[in-house]
């Protein structure tokens, strides 16, 4: 039997040091008041319309995301270890685009094989030789934890193009905060509500050279009817600025401008929620009703900052991802602080035949995949799923990879019959700008509150709950 590793209680039954006082306070509370909590939680997402999309069914569902009252806890030795492994991390990834845009210093090095880069279709050819203000491609990025002992964090997954949940983790903490404010009076736990102050900072301070003034940032979302539209009109309402579609935007005189009750104002800085496919229907996907036609041209004159920008889908692209290690400590001269999970890629004819003789025991994931779709979990999978899969492989092997089946952490959810212990990954929330990089303490953890499953993934059943970064 896998043995886990709980991040609440050591093996001996006793209580690891970040979980004490909060191990304390449930041992003195009363059940039923926990119970019409966790309801009154759920209420208070529902009222707020904290929703998001299951796709892949007859028809989309909207669902709540479960939240689960009970903290994920981390030391603030642990999260200073994890800060310098995210920053590494992210830095590298920023030189690696610029890189991979204008000279391929890692090409030419043999770091990357080049077929890599031009053989994937996250990678954009109209970036090449375009430099974005202050040389920033990736200014929210989200990276993907697992942990699997006292000391050891692996990245899963490295999120550079649309990443999505911060709005999870700032209403989780706001729920914390009005249902159990003595647990914040007794624990000093470190803030996350100025992520939207900081992050309009960060988005103001990448706007480009011709920009007078003050920046005018707006949130371009492709409607209601997306996944992450709830996140997309959050974000925009805590910065105080514009939430737009495309219908609503216009190139004239060289500047992309928004409608308003005044006309048609320039904006200096868009942080857009659309894929780069559908960003431009002259540059890009012709069909898109989306984008804004000319904003790639204005962008290459410089005219506007895309946060993020176009072509960073290469950097977060699952068969690079292997490649990351290399990356980071080509361009930082370090060894990486942070670790990827073992990756096989289904492209190397010897990884293929490695993969096909032990699906049962991997988990295959579609290299542009995300959400949990399209994944095969071989321990959890049927002879049937295993057959599909295998299939799949042989189809078209260079669009898998796969790895180990890790031995998550868990932590303690609430449940009917009190504490019990469940998988849990996090995704910390990095904005990176010319003014630096900086990590909200902390992130998103995302939970399976399912008995034995390791999916977290909100589509794929899992929930969030509030992750609280101790002081020193």
């Amino acid at each position: 039997m896998t043995e886990f590793f709980d991040e609440m209680t050591a093996p001996d039954g006793t209580l690891r040091a970040p979980y004490r006082e909060i191990g304390r306070w449930f041992g003195e509370e009363d059940v039923a008041r926990l119970r019409a909590k966790q309801r009154e939680a759920e209420e208070v997402f529902r009222l707020s319309g904290i929703t998001f999309n299951v796709y892949g069914k007859a028809e989309a569902e909207e669902r709540l995301i479960p939240f689960d009252i009970i903290p994920r806890i981390i030391s603030h030795r642990e999260w200073q270890k994890l800060s310098r492994g995210i920053e590494q991390r992210v830095q590298a990834i920023n030189a690696f685009l610029y890189d991979i845009y204008h000279r391929q210093e890692i090409i030419r090095a043999g770091r990357v094989p080049a077929e890599m880069i031009a053989r994937n279709e996250a990678f954009l050819p109209q970036m090449l030789g375009v430099a974005p203000p202050g040389d920033i491609y990736t200014h929210i990025v989200g990276i993907d934890l697992v942990r699997t002992g006292p000391d050891e964090f692996y990245v899963l997954e490295d999120n550079a193009r649309t990443p999505s949940g911060v709005s999870y983790m700032l209403e989780n903490r706001e729920t914390m905060l009005k249902m159990f404010p003595e647990l914040f009076s007794a624990t000093k736990v470190q803030a996350v509500s100025d992520y939207p102050r900081n992050l309009h900072r960060s988005l103001a301070a990448s706007a480009p050279a011709m920009t007078e003034g003050d920046p005018t940032v707006a949130v371009l979302t492709p409607g209601i009817y997306n996944s992450a539209y709830y996140e997309h009109s959050f974000l925009a309402d805590q910065m105080g600025v514009e939430l737009v579609e495309g219908h609503d935007l216009r190139v004239t005189g060289g500047r992309v401008c928004m409608r308003t009750t005044q006309g048609y104002k320039p904006i200096d800085v868009l942080y857009r929620r659309v894929d780069d496919e559908f960003l431009d229907p002259l540059n890009f996907n012709p069909d898109s009703a989306l984008g804004v036609p000319g904003i790639f041209d204005v962008y290459r004159a410089g005219g506007i900052t895309i946060a993020n920008a176009p072509g960073t889908g290469i950097a977060d692209d699952k068969a690079i991802y292997s490649y990351l290690p290399d990356i980071v400590e080509f361009y930082s001269g370090e060894k990486a602080i942070l670790q990827n999970v073992p990756t096989w890629r289904c492209a190397d004819p010897d990884s293929l035949a490695y993969v096909l003789d032990n699906l049962t025991e991997l988990v295959v994931k579609e290299v542009h995949g995300s959400g949990g779709y399209g994944m095969l979990i071989g321990p959890a999978a049927s002879k049937r799923e295993i057959a599909a899969f295998r299939a799949k492989l042989k189809a078209r092997p260079g669009n898998y990879i796969a790895q180990p089946t890790l031995a998550l952490s868990t932590v303690p959810i609430f449940t009917r019959s009190g504490l019990a212990p469940r998988h849990v990954d996090l995704r910390p929330f990095v904005l990176v700008s010319p003014e630096g990089v900086k990590i909200t303490p902390g992130g998103l953890s995302r939970v399976a509150l399912k008995k034995g499953s390791l999916v977290v993934n909100s589509s794929q059943g899992g929930g969030t709950k509030d992750t609280w970064v101790l002081e020193d």
